[in-house]
């Protein structure tokens, strides 16, 4: 599940503007790093551990992108019958700056999970979501609703769920970036499953090789969030190390 500011935060900090123009970026980036776990809104996607993603992105000079980008995870195969080990997310939308200072973005993120069968699960639906965002940026801070357009991650009867969050980036200066970030899901119908994350993450661009450490956590339900092949809690509150090179 990508973040336009994931659970993980990976802020890079711009650079000076040289005197003599500079020469147009590309549009074409590709990224690839590792974490010591994958979080997404608060809730581990990895069952506590390691886990690899990259993506690719294009976003065209107009203020049009697309994207796709994945992730290996752990909670839709360690549910019994569930089967699947990759995340993949598509995405594309529209961003541009409606007043000084201030831009919208606009889209939508498919969530696909390959060969996932929770559909086949009692008391499970088909773990793939869609969901349209709209998020408003001003200065560093970003404010932005998801809404979900099918169930939800896996959820029975949880169309028109929805996630509201706040997230700031502060330059610090030298590369280093520190992200602030509050969210809160609710989740139709099911009560239980609704719950508030909060992450602080401090990050360093070498050049596009992204050090970044999060502090993650959640009021979740300890029970409903708890995982199948273990009990652990998923949404316990733990420190994020994660590295992302972008090319």
């Amino acid at each position: 599940m990508k973040t336009t500011l994931s659970i993980l935060v990976f802020a890079a900090a711009f650079p000076a503007f040289a005197q003599e123009a500079a020469a147009p970026a590309d549009p074409l980036s590709f990224n690839l790093g590792t974490v010591t776990e994958y979080r997404y809104r608060g809730i581990s996607q990895s069952r506590l551990k390691p886990a690899l993603q990259g993506g690719i992105d294009y976003a065209d000079p107009s203020g049009f992108y697309v994207g796709t980008w994945a992730s290996t995870i752990k909670w839709t195969k360690d549910i019994p019958g569930g089967d699947g080990q990759v995340e993949i997310d598509l995405y594309g939308g529209y961003k541009t700056e409606i007043a000084k200072g201030l831009t919208l973005d606009v889209g939508g993120l498919y969530y696909l999970y390959p060969s996932n069968k929770l559909k086949n699960v009692p008391g499970f639906a088909n773990a793939n979501t869609f969901e349209v965002y709209g998020a408003l940026t001003y200065g560093p801070v970003t404010a932005k609703y998801s809404h979900s357009t099918t169930n939800l991650f896996g959820n029975v009867d949880s169309k028109n769920s929805g996630y509201f969050d706040v997230t700031a980036a502060f330059d610090l200066g030298d590369g280093m970036t520190l992200s602030p970030h509050m969210g809160h899901q609710t989740v139709k119908h099911l009560s239980v499953a609704s719950y508030t994350d909060y992450s602080l993450t401090l990050s360093k661009d070498f050049s596009g090789l992204v050090l970044s450490g999060s502090v993650i956590g959640t009021d979740a339900d300890k029970t409903f969030y708890a995982s199948p092949a273990n009990g652990k809690f998923l949404g316990k509150t733990t420190l994020v190390v994660g590295l992302k090179k972008t090319f």
